[in-house]
């Protein structure tokens, strides 16, 4: 089809497998001509069927991958007819395996298993993985689905040719007017099969596309990570560099109820910190719509956030009360870690743990009816119960643990109650809770000095998500709470306690204590548990690693990586994985033949496309518009692209598994209605609808998933040398 018309997927399946521009209606077609298969491709790929397949599959695993029948992605490892290649790696794909899209931690997973300790990838037969001796992950943002696609045009017209001296001109026209009459054919997500890869058939290639077709077989959708429900979009950078820490020996993968206690690498340390480190700063507790002190604020804005508060109804003339706290000097806040003492953990500072049980009034209105505060040393302080000034229309007792005759002989109101803490709480006193701003909502009452344990201890998705107190407990302490049958509800004793028992364990572990940090390590570090090949007798040092990237790496990843080699430019990146892979000649940094596994960024495409981070206004400060690059400019740093990705294949020894993501797709979209979003959530709380500078509605919410779909579309290509 030459219209230049786009086609439909009945269009696109119905085409013969012979015709090269048939894009995924070809992939399918080698997949079953490769496999036998004679039936008919969707009922091939129906559920009930799929199932047969896979237990038919779970029987052979083991012998696919090593020689599994499956399409083959890469050409090095083919049997030769003297048998000289029959040892060679390769990778086959495993239809029967693949039935999603692969994600960034599927690529992390086939280097971490033909290089160190990984398991084998169920998407792929790695035939002899142990010979793989090399690998090299090249990073490169700005590569999008849609120049492959031909919804992003990459081959410049007539008018904007400039022919040079010593060109063919009337022949590089004819060039250029063939492919403007002949559009990718490829598509990867316009048909059911979408996680399939697609061949590259350079013919089928814009221009500056059209050479990888002679590096890779195949162009893969890779998934960035993310959570689709929450539109959040996380870093492709450390889902390839950061991997878990793998299962102790005999440790069960199971599904057992409850959390795991957190799994930490051989080379944990304790590090000692004061309470004060981790107090919430002003962000967090907007973030988490605390009510904010006023001396977290500066003299100019405290008149502004005060006419804010008595918009919401959460002033002094509401009933709320300010605690008689003052912003400490910071010379009374211990910053310095080193050394710290458990006897030092509160750094002189008085620390109460807070909790509070509410009950309905009115229609959907939540009153408080029991506090109770919790000292340092686990002594109980105060516990009253409270009579709200509303009738109660529902006790909520499976929750509040409050009933009818707990409260009907309770004098004590909310004025009583506020007066009681606030002889309690001192200039300096720190409070922790779980979600604290709900407590403090229903006491009327606002404190500069917090310790969230829903803040201290995130969320393993990333906010706005929390964990749950009772989850906490049972995964970092050890504790069951919570464990009303439905009639006795929470104990907000029980609570309290629990709150302080995590935030000291937190200052006896450190800042990493109870974040994903603390329960991953990086790839370079599992590679050094991983003995050289042709080692003997365990005197290796184990494999290395290497960051290649625009700018110092060395700052930028710290001690992640053996060897960092800083560049100016993309074409310094090219010189740079040159270096790790074959080595100095004088072995002067990097040792003669070179490291195991090279990891290097290109940045020319991304800074053009605008997609860096350094090109993203601050919170608060209005974006610069992005000027779009003119087609002539994507034209060139695509072609130069392309070249540093062969240029790089080239030098490559055999038996090295090289590999290409772009990591994202445009994630602009996403980053402009996220920060709408967050300015929208902060101004709600305090303002008017009418008065609100941007409005969320159900057409900005299903634009910010699209935007996430979008920014999650990745791509990727591997094969071995």
């Amino acid at each position: 089809m030459t219209d230049g018309r786009k086609r439909s997927f009945a269009e696109f399946s119905e085409e013969e497998p012979s015709n090269p521009n048939s894009g995924v209606a070809q992939a399918l077609a080698r997949v079953r001509s490769e496999n036998n298969q004679s039936d008919d491709w969707q009922q091939a790929m129906s559920p009930r069927s799929k199932n047969r397949k896979n237990k038919k599959a779970k029987k052979k695993h083991k012998l696919d991958h090593e020689a599994g029948p499956s399409t083959q992605t890469d050409g090095a490892a083919s049997q030769s007819a003297d048998g000289q290649n029959n040892k060679r790696p390769g990778l086959n794909f495993q239809l029967h395996s693949l039935n999603s899209v692969l994600k960034i931690s599927s690529l992390q997973d086939l280097v971490l298993y033909c290089l160190a300790d990984g398991v084998a990838p169920n998407w792929t037969a790695v035939r002899n993985h142990g010979q793989v001796r090399k690998a090299v992950v090249l990073f490169v943002p700005g590569l999008e689905q849609a120049m492959f696609t031909g919804d992003i045009e990459l081959d410049i017209g007539f008018s904007d040719l400039q022919v040079q001296d010593g060109v063919d001109g009337e022949s590089l026209l004819e060039q250029l007017e063939s492919a403007r009459t002949q559009p990718s054919q490829i598509s990867l997500h316009r048909h059911p099969d979408s996680f399939l890869p697609v061949p590259l058939v350079a013919d089928n290639l814009p221009v500056p596309l059209k050479p990888l077709a002679t590096v890779f077989p195949d162009i893969w959708p890779v998934k960035a990570p993310g959570d689709d429900k929450q539109s959040k979009l996380h870093s492709p950078l450390h889902a390839m560099l950061t991997s878990p820490l793998p299962r102790a020996q005999g440790e069960k993968k199971g599904k057992g109820q409850g959390p795991r206690p957190p799994r930490l690498s051989q080379d944990w340390k304790d590090q000692p910190t004061p309470i004060t480190s981790f107090l919430a700063s002003v962000d967090d507790l907007q973030d988490s719509l605390y009510v904010l002190h006023p001396s977290l604020l500066s003299e100019s804005e405290r008149s502004k956030y005060a006419a804010q508060r008595k918009a919401s109804g959460t002033s002094t003339g509401d009933g709320w009360q300010d605690s008689s706290a003052q912003q400490l000097e910071d010379d009374t806040s211990p910053n310095n870690r080193d050394g710290v003492r458990q006897d030092s953990f509160t750094a002189g500072r008085t620390v109460l743990a807070l909790d509070c049980e509410m009950c309905v009034v009115g229609e959907d209105e939540y009153a408080l009816t029991r506090v109770s505060v919790v000292g340092w040393d686990k002594e109980v302080i105060l516990d009253e119960l409270v009579k709200p000034d509303k009738p109660i229309t529902n006790y909520v007792t499976q929750f509040s643990g409050i009933t009818k005759e707990m409260l009907d002989p309770v004098k004590t109101t909310l004025g009583d109650i506020q007066q009681k803490l606030l002889q309690l709480i001192g200039h300096d006193t720190i409070l922790i809770g779980h979600s604290l701003d709900s407590d403090l909502r229903a006491l009327k009452l606002t404190h500069p000095f917090i310790v969230d344990t829903a803040i201290a201890y995130p969320h393993p998705r990333g906010p706005p998500m929390k964990p749950s107190l009772k989850w906490l407990a049972q995964r970092y302490l050890g504790q069951e709470i919570q464990k009303g049958d439905g009639k006795r509800g929470h104990d907000s004793i029980e609570d309290a306690k629990a709150c302080l028992d995590l935030i000291r364990q937190k200052c006896e572990k450190g800042p990493l204590w109870g974040t994903s940090e603390a329960s991953t390590e990086p790839i370079f570090k599992r590679l050094t548990r991983t003995p050289k090949a042709g080692a003997v007798g365990g005197n290796s040092d184990g494999k290395s690693g290497a960051i290649v990237d625009v700018g110092d790496p060395a700052r930028s990843f710290r001690a992640m990586a053996s060897y960092t080699i800083g560049c100016k430019d993309d074409g310094e990146v090219v010189a740079g994985v040159k270096r790790c892979v074959l080595g100095d000649d004088d072995g002067a940094y990097i040792p003669g033949g070179g490291i195991e596994f090279t990891w290097a960024r290109f940045r020319a495409l991304e800074k053009l496309r605008g997609w860096a981070n350094d090109n993203r206004a601050a919170p608060g400060v209005e974006r610069e518009t992005q000027r779009e690059p003119t087609r002539e400019e994507l034209h060139a740093t695509v072609s130069e692209l392309v070249s540093h990705i062969s240029e790089i294949k080239e030098f490559l020894p055999p038996c090295t598994l090289f590999m290409v993501y772009s990591g994202t797709g445009d994630p602009r979209e996403l980053a402009r209605l996220q920060e709408m979003h967050r300015t929208f959530k902060k101004e709600y709380e305090i303002k008017k609808w009418d008065q609100l500078s941007v409005k969320w509605t159900d057409t900005e919410e299903q634009a910010l998933r699209k935007a996430c779909k979008i920014a999650r579309s990745g791509i990727g290509f591997m094969c071995v040398t």
